[in-house]
């Protein structure tokens, strides 16, 4: 060992502080990429061979890559709704497009993994980040939610259709007033239910439109019918087709606790079934159904939370049996200052054919779906996948990564959380960095130093040759 060797050494100093600037050059140079994962570097020293422990010397150096995929980068909220983050473990598994294929992209079969999420629909309706990788994932069960399968394939949304679904179900909650408020009501004969702001059966003469009697009211008997009732909402339903049938609502206060005795307050629903009905004709159909108050305001019966319309129709639009949900105190009797009933909820579970418009990443890592229906409906799910050895992929470009065997194959799930509209930032510590650099300018320097000292003393030994 010598002077030789002390150049070797600096020399293997100068080349292991230049790899350690050029990783902190790429570091500080994708401070800004998404999803981006730093290299670190890692020195090992070099120990010369020596016959005992006492004629050993420092020896060399040498440097290493170190990654840190493992280490999180800032997750930050985006306008996209397409974009995702993973916060936590777990890699994104994507599939590079090797050409073009009648406009198709045509696929290796290899799957890389990233933490990459700045994924957008392409025209061939594929999600694709910005460095060119496709998003893999299972479809889903429309209704649950839950995956069709478990073998992640490339996702594409392109001309999806959700077919038309009739009206089976409606949600209806409202509070009627205690008593009425009705165009009749000022002019009924006191001491009838009309002056309770009721129906009084005595104005629909041969045609009892109560339940227990005919349950219908003709279109020679709207005017009444509807001098002696509140309205009670509107829904626009659908039929098999998926045409709009609108579903008119209407309630009539039949009897009254009020008129003493044995008489409990009592309310009858009825629906437009036909809003052209001429003189004979059906207009409005009664449920079929008594709903009785307490005194308290309190629904007596129907005790179920649930009433069958049988065979509704409207006009030449037939909507066929509805089941009309009611629930657990959705419908109530308490006392309102206008005397009109007030609409707490009203909607149903059919809608019309439909195109797919959109498409967002929910924050439980499900594809959901805009249709022109107006429907947001589950198309697919993210697959997330992770590593035993996380630090040992393989880097490729545009922020994705190779399984290695030190890294281990992948495995299906991870600990990590998707949340939609955000992304990844770089995890580059920009003032860590500069520190690096400072540093390691200072160790190149100081190589340098060693090279020029040494190559003084050979100078000096040579001259001691002249």
């Amino acid at each position: 060992m010598g002077i030789f060797d002390a150049l070797n050494t600096s020399v293997g100093g100068l080349q292991a502080q230049s790899f350690a600037l050029q990783n902190i050059s790429g570091n500080i140079a994708n401070a800004q990429t998404t999803g981006f994962k730093g290299i670190n570097t890692s020195f090992v020293d070099l120990v010369p061979e020596a016959t005992t422990p006492d004629r050993q010397v420092a020896g060399g150096v040498t440097a290493f890559a170190r990654q840190t995929v493992s280490t999180q980068g800032t997750v930050s909220a985006s306008s996209v709704g397409t974009f995702m983050a993973i916060n936590g473990d777990g890699f994104f598994s994507v599939q590079k497009s090797s050409g073009m294929v009648d406009n198709v992209p045509v696929f290796t079969g290899v799957t890389d993994y990233t933490r990459r999420g700045d994924f957008q629909v392409n025209a061939t309706g594929n999600l694709v980040n910005g460095a060119g990788y496709y998003l893999m994932g299972v479809p889903v069960d429309s209704k649950t939610g839950n995956p069709l399968g478990n073998v992640p394939q490339v996702l594409q949304f392109q001309n999806n259709f959700v077919p038309a679904q009739a009206t089976s179900t409606i949600q209806y909650g409202l509070n009627l007033p205690a008593t009425p408020t009705t165009a009749a009501k000022s002019t009924a004969t006191a001491g009838t239910i009309g002056a309770y702001g009721g129906l009084d059966p005595a104005d629909f003469t041969g045609n009892d439109p109560r339940v227990g009697g005919a349950g219908t009211v003709l279109g020679s008997q709207v005017g009444n019918f509807q001098n002696e009732s509140i309205s009670g909402g509107a829904v626009t339903a659908y039929d098999a087709t998926g045409t709009p049938v609108n579903l008119q609502l209407r309630w009539a206060k039949t009897d009254s606790s009020a008129l003493g005795g044995a008489h409990v307050d009592t309310w009858n629903l009825f629906y437009q079934s036909n809003p052209g009905a001429t003189a004979g004709q059906v207009a409005w159909t009664n449920a079929g159904t008594n709903f009785t108050f307490s005194s308290t305001g309190t629904l007596t019966a129907p005790a179920s939370g649930s009433v069958t319309l049988t065979g509704v129709a409207v006009g030449s639009q037939a909507l066929g049996n509805l089941t009309l949900n009611i629930g657990s105190g959705g419908v109530t009797q308490y006392a309102s200052t206008s005397g009109t009933a007030t609409i707490n909820t009203i909607s149903q579970n059919g809608y019309a054919a439909g195109q797919l418009q959109s498409v967002a990443i929910s924050n439980s890592g499900l594809v959901v779906g805009t249709f022109s229906n107006g429907q947001n409906i589950n198309l697919a799910a993210v697959t997330l996948s992770h590593f035993n050895g996380t630090n040992y992929l393989k880097s490729l470009d545009g922020g994705a990564y190779a399984a290695t065997n030190e890294s281990g194959a992948a495995i299906a799930g991870a600990s990590g959380n998707i949340t939609g509209s955000s992304l990844e930032g770089s995890n580059t510590d920009i003032a860590n960095e500069f520190t690096k650099l400072i540093v390691t300018q200072q160790a190149y320097s100081a190589n340098t130093k060693v090279i020029t000292t040494a190559n003084s003393m050979v100078q000096d030994l040579l001259n001691v040759l002249r």
